[in-house]
């Protein structure tokens, strides 16, 4: 890849661009012109501030995070867009507001707030135009690129969410997607008749640790992210237990929160159960839990969580175990895919910032 090495200078940022101010878009009418505020989008009106693109950047409130807005739009007076002058690249603007720690210019001791002479006065080092057309066609590539594996992914959970509602029981509805060959009906039962369910002990909190070599402890639903046991507290007093590929549920704020244990033994707390399940079993549970199941047994509390006598009650459906096992690879392997697109977009989010930190002065 080609790339250019001319000296950057030093610059103040109204060298290369002009603040405009945002304004009031309540006596306009809806259109097709989006209006944008300091979180993003807002609603679409029938006028337009600026017919050129710009970079918006929050004059009161959100502060630190600036917006690419592509002409037409109209920006609210709690947003600033900076328009860029002929000698610089509004895209290379963009990136450069992406790398101002835009906190340390903040003018208030209340609601962060800046102004135009804070945001004039802040100065960078710049390229030519040419090397800005290069840089901002660089990052630019790899926010499309971003994009489209966001776009994906979300395509992977709709689609997962999809099968969920159609391949299992949907308010005592049979399911509407079968695998060729099995024809048989589902058999009801409840939770506790097909798997071994322990409800949680917490420890005394005196022998928590942050030893990593001492017990991971999963007390609750912040322990569990992603399919998977996150390690956060530790301890030295073993209560209740669950080992490796166990299914653990919380029973607490929220309820029917679910992963995985990855580990060869943990100790459960009390906002958590574990199950001892196969993959038609977690992925039928992440299915009640999507569709609110569990709400009818903790409607009208003040503390969301269930008891381990509803929880060993719940009804649950079962078929044939080669059934169960075809339904239970097609999940896990949609799950794994969704964790790889996952950890593209993260890698690729990491390289963005990569180029950012090391490519500006």
């Amino acid at each position: 890849m080609y790339w250019c090495c001319f000296t950057w200078e030093r610059k103040e940022l109204n060298n290369i661009l002009k603040i405009n101010s945002g304004r009031d878009y309540k006596q306009l009418n809806s259109g097709n012109i989006p209006v944008y505020g300091t979180g993003g989008y807002m609603l679409s009106v029938n006028d337009k501030l600026s017919d050129t693109d710009a970079v918006g950047i929050g004059r009161k409130g959100t502060i630190d995070k600036p917006l690419y807005l592509k002409a037409p739009f109209w920006t609210v007076d709690t947003l600033f867009y900076c328009t860029s002058k002929e000698n610089s690249d509004v895209k290379f603007i963009y990136l450069l507001f992406q790398i101002i720690n835009w906190k340390r210019y903040d003018e208030s001791t209340g609601v962060p707030s800046l102004s135009k002479n804070t945001i004039s006065s802040i100065k960078t080092y710049v390229p030519k135009v040419k090397e800005q057309d290069h840089i901002s066609k660089l990052f630019f590539s790899l926010d499309n690129t971003l994009q489209l594996h966001e776009d994906h992914l979300q395509f992977l959970h709709v689609f997962k969410s999809f099968l969920l509602q159609k391949m299992f029981f949907d308010n005592d509805i049979p399911p509407l997607l079968r695998f060729n060959k099995f024809t048989e009906k589902w058999n009801q039962c409840r939770l506790n008749d097909h798997a071994i369910v322990t409800m949680g002990q917490s420890p005394n909190s005196k022998n928590y640790t942050n030893n990593q070599t001492d017990k991971i402890l999963v007390q609750g639903n912040a322990d569990l992210y992603k399919n998977k046991v996150l390690k956060r507290v530790f301890t030295t007093e073993i209560t209740k237990t669950a080992i490796k590929n166990d299914i653990l549920i919380s029973v607490r704020a929220p309820v029917g929160d679910i992963a995985r244990n990855q580990y060869e033994s943990v100790v459960i707390g009390r906002g958590i159960a574990s199950i001892k399940g196969n993959d038609f079993l977690y992925y039928q549970l992440e299915k009640m839990k999507n569709s609110g199941f569990w709400n009818k047994y903790i409607a009208g509390s003040t503390f969301e969580s269930i008891t381990g006598k509803d929880l060993k009650n719940a009804k649950i459906y079962t078929t044939n175990s080669d059934e169960e096992r075809k339904i239970g690879n097609i999940f896990s392997s949609l799950t794994n895919i969704i964790q790889l697109q996952e950890h593209k977009i993260d890698s690729l989010k990491k390289l963005k910032q990569f180029l950012l930190q090391n490519m500006f002065i």
